[in-house]
């Protein structure tokens, strides 16, 4: 069985820094609005709190998966820590939901129960909330877009700081209309959209848990592209899965048409994985070489 590598060079990585700055600052938020919170009675506050405070963990979360992901591989670890990140933007992409679940739970007590709040302490510190996370989104954004660890810690920060400008408008039309009810409502919505973005990243990262194909490639259209090279009767027994969000891997059985020498089959396969990195970008492939093989030729086989 012969095996390919196709990396691309790193840039320099900055995302521990930006990862800790962040936490550094969701820390400070948090603390704040938990007392702030308190002080005015107000829910949609504490529910801000909540959700930053699941920042924090899923930020924490994230940088240990970014560090663990460095690692090298071992005798008992041969592919490392490189699904560390994908676990974390599971674990952080599920307490995004845990977190709305709560938060409806406690608007919908509160719309039975309304309650006067202290709008000026939540007009401030959700000005407060929104620099900090404004600013936390703006330092991982760039990596957010590469990587899915980094893009489940993004999430958690640009929609606390979507839920911090709810939060604003809420005390303003408390402040000067005395709607308090706006608070509950206010959860209510912030806890749908934790719902919704959370959903999507839970459904992706679990994808690439379960080692299914990426939505983006079409096997058929990669055997197709491997079929026409010379020499090559058929790949088959083909499964094709992201380790990380920067390999993405190939293994397959292939059928030549003739018995071929080491030497020619090293050139084959060099021309496939050429072929398969410029079209698919899969950068890892593994091809176990047959002929007059006996068995099932099929794209997808139940090994």
């Amino acid at each position: 069985m012969s095996h390919a590598h196709n990396h691309s060079p790193d840039p320099k990585d900055l995302k521990g820094k930006r990862l800790l700055i962040t936490i550094f600052l969701n820390i400070i938020i948090t603390t704040a609005q938990v007392i702030g919170g308190l002080i005015s009675g107000s829910l949609s506050l504490l529910s801000d709190a909540l959700h930053n405070f699941s920042d924090v963990i899923s930020l924490i979360v994230s940088y240990i998966a970014s560090k663990l992901s460095k690692q090298k591989a071992s005798i008992n670890r041969t592919f490392g820590y490189k699904r560390a990140e994908i676990l974390a933007a599971f674990i952080n992409a599920s307490t995004l939901v845990i977190v709305a679940v709560l938060l409806i739970i406690e608007a919908v007590k509160r719309f039975q129960n309304p309650q006067e709040v202290a709008s000026e302490l939540v007009i401030w510190l959700s000005i407060i909330a929104i620099i900090g996370n404004g600013f936390s989104v703006l330092l991982l954004k760039k990596d957010a877009k590469n990587n899915i660890n980094m893009r489940s810690a993004y999430l958690h920060l640009f929609t606390d700081m979507l839920a911090s400008v709810a939060v604003l408008i809420g005390g303003l039309l408390m402040k000067y209309y005395q709607l308090f009810w706006v608070d509950s409502l206010l959860t209510l919505l912030i806890a749908l959209y934790l719902i919704w973005v959370g959903y999507d990243l839970l459904k992706t990262s679990t994808r690439m848990l379960m080692l299914f194909t990426p939505d983006d490639i079409n096997i058929k259209e990669v055997v197709r592209a491997v079929n026409k090279l010379p020499k090559v009767n058929k790949i088959h027994h083909v499964h094709i899965w992201n380790l990380s969000d920067d390999e993405l891997h190939l293994e397959a059985h292939l059928d030549l048409t003739e018995d071929i020498s080491t030497t020619a089959f090293n050139n084959l396969l060099l021309d496939i994985e050429k072929v398969l990195h410029e079209q698919f970008n899969i950068n890892h492939v593994t091809i176990q070489p047959e002929f007059n093989k006996e068995d099932p030729k099929e794209v997808i086989v139940q090994d």
